[in-house]
């Protein structure tokens, strides 16, 4: 999913002259979060050897675990390893909120820092062990609280704090490989959603049947948008729009029937695209990738409306809770999230500023010129036409 979905479809939004910073801080985003999660990670999630907010770490390095250690209907081992991949794409999705201006090592230490103070947390309190909102009765079916709020709200202070960038024009450097990202995702999309059921039976079916229908239906909504404004369909358009319509069905991908998958999908075409065009050009923040429109905002609509689609009366699963009972836990979970994440987030920021020399952004000069490919790797995605920053020939790297 992660590598290499989401990182072809970032990079082939950004400018040339910075594809490669974007590839090359999923990739390696990949290989901490890996380290992180068989470390200590996973423990802090899932043991329950800690309290409802926080494991403990007797399961650090996977101790205890065995061949014949299960978890539910499958192996321990099989779901550390199914839930290293969510541990990995929640901070690799928070890199584009600040593409094009982050140093390499900023990303690196606060995207570390950020796991300890939120996700492992957020990750143990929904699906962890006596976790604290599971025992208030919080559905969250494969990561719209977990994943998407949590990332969505670290992008959008990550991108608050920043400031924008210097050419804040959007400039699509390969959009064939945001679209081959795009195609990635959505089939990934079943094994994170459909997954989640931990069996293949009607739950997991089910699962992938919303998970199409509301990204169909959210590409397809966010494109007639873009006909009706602008007098053409875009191609970005339709791919983030079908990002956005899986964000959203992530928390209720197992509990609602195509109906609600609809319904949901509807939502996020309307919703997510308002706060990516609208409310960000209102307010002024650079959220270069729109990870708050699409995650952010997707994660908490389809949370908040998950007590709603799952209903029965709209061909859903959740019979356990009334309608109204459900969503006053759905939005107060989301709320929640939301508040804590945004503090723990810009509290990561800080310390990551301090560590980092003070700042968190490369120089104005690698920015508007050569570009972070060359000034944080020295190298270069493509060989640019003469004339052009970094046009095939050496540049003196600097500091990560």
């Amino acid at each position: 999913m992660t590598i290499p979905g989401l990182s072809a479809f970032y990079a082939g939004i950004v400018k040339r002259k910075n594809m490669l910073s974007v590839l090359m801080q999923c990739f390696s985003l990949t290989c901490l979060m890996t380290i992180l999660w068989y470390t200590v990670g996973y423990s802090l999630s899932f043991s329950d050897a800690g309290n409802s907010i926080i494991g403990g770490l007797d399961k650090a390095f996977m101790a205890g675990i065995t061949k014949g250690s299960v978890w539910e209907t499958i192996p321990e081992a099989l779901w550390a390893l199914y839930q290293m991949t969510f541990a990995i794409i929640t901070p690799a999705l928070m890199v584009g909120s600040f593409v094009e201006r982050m140093k390499f090592n900023s990303v690196m230490w606060y995207c570390g820092l950020w796991m300890f103070a939120v996700y492992f947390p957020a990750c143990h309190m929904v699906w962890g062990p006596d976790g604290f909102m599971a025992a208030k009765g919080v559905m969250d079916f494969a990561g719209g609280i977990v994943v998407h709020i949590t990332a969505g709200i670290g992008a959008l202070v990550g991108a608050t704090v920043l400031g924008p960038r210097k050419e804040n024009k959007m400039i699509a450097g390969n959009l064939v490989l945001t679209v081959l990202g795009t195609g990635m995702l959505w089939v990934g999309w079943y094994g994170f959603n459909g997954g989640s059921a931990l069996a293949a039976g009607a739950d997991a079916a089910f699962a992938c049947v919303a998970t199409q229908i509301a990204a169909a239906a959210a590409a397809s909504v966010w494109a007639i948008q873009d006909i009706k404004e602008t007098g053409k369909a875009s191609m970005l358009g339709i791919a983030t729009g079908s990002i956005a319509g899986l964000a959203t069905v992530t928390p209720c991908a197992g509990f609602v029937g195509p109906l609600g998958a609809l319904i949901l999908g509807v939502a996020a075409g309307v919703v997510c695209r308002f706060f990516s065009l609208v409310v960000k050009e209102k307010y002024g923040y650079d959220d270069s990738l729109d990870v708050f429109g699409v995650h952010g905002v997707g994660g908490f609509l389809g949370t908040c409306m998950l007590g709603i689609v799952a209903s029965p009366m709209f061909g859903g699963f959740n019979t356990d809770t009334t309608m109204m009972t459900q969503t006053i836990i759905q939005c107060t979970a989301a709320i929640a999230t939301a508040a804590y994440s945004a503090v723990a987030s810009y509290v990561c920021l800080m310390i990551t500023k301090a560590i980092t020399g003070g700042s968190l952004r490369v120089p104005e000069g690698a920015e508007q010129g050569e570009g972070l490919d060359m000034w944080c790797h020295g190298e270069a995605c493509y060989s640019l036409s003469e004339g052009e920053i970094g046009g095939g020939q050496p540049v003196p790297t600097q500091g990560v």
